[in-house]
């Protein structure tokens, strides 16, 4: 027979290169079978493809691009996973031509909003390359096609419905409002005031609904001066808006100075009114070129003006750009603390939480203020935000953060979809900027001074940024609400919260101890300030391995330990208090939750 003639050791070595085979065919099945597709989202295109790792050597493997995500998986080696969702990226580049000779010099180059940037290596024979970087492009911005987000083609489901969290006449009723001083006003409720407004708004009792209409013609964008939050104690207020339109001639308007004066007058312990202005002095004083400015003492004689030199958006966006330098791919560590210092991202941050700071500070004295920038939706909204954040303990819960990012950064406009880029090629757009992050961050720095004020933690802070870029969620999309209404977003996507709410636990902070009264300053000092490593550094793998923080693990440990104990203690009591046979006069045992109330551990 044929088959006899062939020696053992060749059997073995067919058997061995025929299971080898079939384990590398069986491997690439599981990597079809192995994309976690959402509901709603289908498989556009899969092709192999080499990703140029620049932590370790180039890794072969399968790339498959669907109508929300990038997802690459490693054939041949231990398992590198690369899941990038489609808004996450900024841009797409072809790298390399057809006279390109080097390894792995032909390509794709993809740059991601979140810190990091993708390269892979295909073949140049076919049009592979072509094809893939169309369908990349065309889902990646599907806005630059008139094609809509994945948001409006998802089909999730939630225990939880998180359009449901935020009702501003709930949380207006919350704050105490409305009451003999301040009252709610429908002007807005067709967006005929201003269009970037919400629907409903909070103004001193005295003004009329004609005394705002003569009041939005002076300040830009119509975003007159309003309500944000209510001192609970002394009634001061914090009231935002946008620059007055006094322009180079230094127009005056008496219908606006009237009414701040009645925002002061609304609390009578404010003899002056403090007015801050998020901007540096030289820039305000630019803006009257293009007809916007500041309040002047001469016209607002009852109030007082201060500036908080804070800068631009422009600032901000080349600020992260220098970031992103030092951190990705590679950690400079030969100059790391020169390096970091010549981005001004941290100095930034301590800007932002020193002026969020004087807010906080004199509304807890008493005195109301009007806070506001250029337009009053960038760094208004960071200001008035943190300081909320700073003096309202309800918002460092997990429910009334999400309440105050929709009613401060969702309800009063900040530009999401311009500032992000939603859906958008035009990478260069000179209206992206990372002021949503730049919040974020600081309210990072805040958690970390204050470790058991806050009842989420670091892995939800992570969650909201993802999906400000990932357009699953419908939470972060268009520019106002006036927008998100005119394409029924409530009705066709699902909201970020039901994702959270659906799930807690995974987003609480152990460490958390309410205490309602208690008002927080963050020393915003370059000595107390540090960078958020496990952001902006975490695509880095030695960086992603390190371990859980030893004290927060010791923490869990002792928390887990206590319950243990308070469950033996529980189960002791309840045999102890079992009935015995026993005269009438002898005491009854406590229960046990009269003896468990008196085993309080602070930790």
């Amino acid at each position: 027979m044929a088959s006899g003639s062939i020696p053992a050791h060749n059997s073995n070595a067919l058997e061995n290169s025929s299971s080898k085979n079939a384990s590398r065919e069986t491997r690439k099945m599981e990597l079809l079978s192995d994309v976690p597709l959402l509901p709603g989202e289908e498989k556009v295109i899969d092709n192999e493809i080499i990703y140029i790792c620049p932590f370790n050597a180039a890794v072969k493997g399968k790339v498959f691009i669907t109508n929300f995500r990038l997802y690459f998986r490693s054939v041949d080696v231990e398992s590198v996973v690369i899941d990038v969702p489609l808004g996450t990226i900024s841009r797409v580049e072809k790298m390399g031509g057809a006279s390109s000779r080097g390894e792995n010099s032909y390509g794709l180059d993809i740059t991601c909003k979140d810190m990091r940037n993708l390269r892979f290596a295909l073949k140049q024979e076919g049009h592979r390359r072509r094809d893939i970087f169309e369908l990349l492009f065309r889902h990646a911005f599907p806005l630059s096609f008139g094609e809509q987000l994945f948001a409006f083609h998802s089909k999730e489901k939630f225990q939880e419905n998180g359009w449901t969290v935020y009702e501003p006449l709930q949380e207006f009723r919350r704050q105490g409002l409305p009451n003999d001083r301040w009252r709610i006003t429908l002007l807005n409720k067709q967006y005929e005031l201003c269009d970037t407004y919400p629907t409903i708004l909070v103004v001193p009792f005295k003004a009329s609904d004609e005394d705002l209409r003569k009041v939005a013609a002076f300040r830009s964008r119509g975003r007159i001066p309003v309500l944000s939050w209510i001192h609970p104690g002394n009634q001061a207020v914090i009231a935002r808006c946008s620059q007055p339109l006094v322009g180079l001639s230094g127009k005056r308007n008496r219908d606006d100075e009237r009414y701040l004066d009645v925002i002061r007058e609304a609390n009578g312990s404010t003899s002056k009114l403090t007015i801050y202005d998020a901007r540096p002095n030289v820039n305000a004083v630019a803006n009257k070129a293009t007809g916007g400015g500041y309040e002047g003492d001469d016209a607002y004689q009852n109030a007082e003006l201060e500036f908080l030199d804070i800068h631009n958006i422009h600032v901000m966006r080349e600020s992260l750009k220098k970031l992103k330098d030092i951190v990705y791919p590679q950690v400079e560590e030969a100059h790391w603390l020169s390096s970091l210092e010549a981005t001004h991202w941290l100095e930034h941050i301590k800007l932002v939480l020193s002026g969020a700071s004087r807010v906080a500070e004199k509304v807890s004295l008493g005195n109301s203020v009007v806070v506001h920038c250029s337009d009053g939706w960038d760094r208004t909204a960071q200001l008035c935000a943190l300081a909320m954040l700073m003096l309202d303990s309800y918002y460092r819960t997990l429910l009334g953060f999400q309440v105050l990012l929709q009613k401060e950064w969702i309800g009063f406009g900040h530009k999401f979809s311009s500032r992000i880029g939603h859906g958008d090629k035009n990478h260069a757009d000179a209206d992206r900027s990372p002021i949503f992050l730049q919040f974020i961050d600081c309210v990072w720095q805040m958690t970390k001074q204050f470790p058991t004020a806050f009842e989420f933690n670091d892995r939800f802070l992570k969650t909201v940024l993802d999906h400000l870029y990932s357009c699953r969620f419908g939470t972060f999309l268009y520019n106002c609400e006036s927008a998100r209404d005119a394409n029924k977003v409530k009705l066709h996507t699902v909201s970020l919260w039901s994702l959270i709410n659906s799930d807690p636990s995974s987003y609480t902070n152990p460490f958390y101890t309410m205490d309602s009264s208690r008002v927080l300053y963050p020393v915003a000092s370059m000595r107390h300030l540090e960078l958020w490593v496990n952001y902006y550094i975490r695509w880095n793998p030695r960086i992603r391995q390190q371990p859980q923080s030893p004290v927060e693990q010791r923490y869990k440990e002792l928390l887990a330990l206590k319950d243990q104990y308070l469950k033996k203690l529980q189960d002791l009591q309840l045999s102890d208090s079992t009935p015995h046979l026993s005269n009438s006069s002898t005491p009854s045992p406590a229960s046990p939750t009269q003896r468990v109330t008196h085993l309080r551990t602070t930790f």
